[in-house]
């Protein structure tokens, strides 16, 4: 028998290597890989659906899959993973704490992108500053006229207006008419390079996402795969398969990782860093699967929920295929 013939879209990153490069198999699958910024993935995902099998935002899957719109279902793999405290930047001339945030202008790409929404619950949680509190300002940050890659229903509190014709939000940043400045990706470079009054938000970011980590358990999911769910439905045996091959792609990036007698990665201070994230996170520092994310998936979608993303609260037991929450064992 021929094995599926299947688009996968994901990004270039250590953990999708192996597959990649054919060190691991997906089950009965022959796959087309495509290696593509989030962007790109993100909005053909949504727009045209464009892949069989896709890298997505967490948050715009939760968007759509609240409303039992989404193309997709998704499988608990999390290709992209990261704190974001430093997704904040501020005018440090005007803004020296985060609750100076109250009655302010930040700029952001898009409101539902999921780093934005684990700033904007750090905001919340830990210094009191709500989605209503602020005035956004959306734009592009390297390019003018970014819009939202999905139609918004956002409670009437919640204020958003576009950024000017013409101007991205570095460039507002740059010229003091926003205040801060919130994103996956940093303000323009060079606008960083020459605006000694912009800065993160949080002097130590580092420290700053430790705590929070200490204190609350969570490390913030960016990212899940989604299959196409017509795909899932024809095909029931796949959406585990496919788990099955990103875990052990991701295990083989770790292992190699691991293997410090000549680093992996072009970075300094890797055995440091790895020392450090297993201390605080723990061995599995990096994992995939429901049981051991569960706080974190509870508190991503409570706060979906509550800044007006999903029309409802999704339980954790209806976000993925239901062959994904349980594995074999040996």
């Amino acid at each position: 028998m021929s094995k599926l013939q299947l688009s996968i879209a994901m990004g270039d990153y250590d953990r999708t290597r192996a597959l990649f490069d054919g060190r691991v198999q997906i089950d009965g699958v022959d796959p087309v890989f495509m290696l593509l910024s989030p962007e790109e993935m993100f909005f053909r995902a949504m727009r045209s659906r464009d892949f069989d099998i896709t890298e997505m935002s967490f948050s715009s899957y939760l968007v759509k899959h609240s409303r039992g719109e989404c193309p997709y279902v998704a499988i608990p793999v999390f290709l992209s993973r990261a704190f974001r405290h430093t997704s904040l930047y501020a005018r440090k001339d005007r803004i020296r704490r985060p609750e100076d945030l109250k009655g302010k202008r930040i700029g952001l790409p898009e409101y539902q992108l999921t780093a934005n929404v684990w700033a904007r619950a750090i905001l919340q949680d830990d210094h009191g500053v709500r989605p209503e509190d602020v005035t956004w300002v959306r734009g592009g940050i390297d390019q003018p006229g970014r819009p939202e890659k999905i139609k918004l229903e956002l409670p009437p509190a919640v204020r958003v207006e576009a950024a000017p014709a013409g101007l991205t939000i570095s460039e507002l940043l740059d010229r003091g008419e926003i205040d801060a400045f919130m994103a996956p990706r940093p303000p323009s470079r060079h606008i960083l390079q020459k605006n000694p009054d912009i800065a993160w938000l949080f002097d130590d970011p580092t420290a700053a996402a430790k705590d929070y980590y200490r204190r609350t358990g969570v490390f913030p999911i960016m990212h899940v795969v989604g299959i196409r769910q017509e795909l899932a439905t024809r095909h029931p045996w796949l959406p585990a398969a496919v788990q099955k091959a990103f875990t052990q792609s991701k295990e083989a990036a770790l292992d190699l990782l691991s293997d410090t007698s000549a680093t992996k990665v072009t970075l300094p201070f890797v055995e440091e860093q790895l020392k450090a994230a297993r201390e605080t996170l723990g061995d599995d520092f990096w994992s995939y699967g429901v049981a051991p994310a569960r706080q974190t998936l509870e508190t991503f979608v409570r706060h979906h929920h509550s800044q007006g993303l999903s029309p409802r609260q999704v339980a954790v037991e209806e976000l993925f295929h239901p062959s994904t929450y349980e594995s074999y064992s040996i």
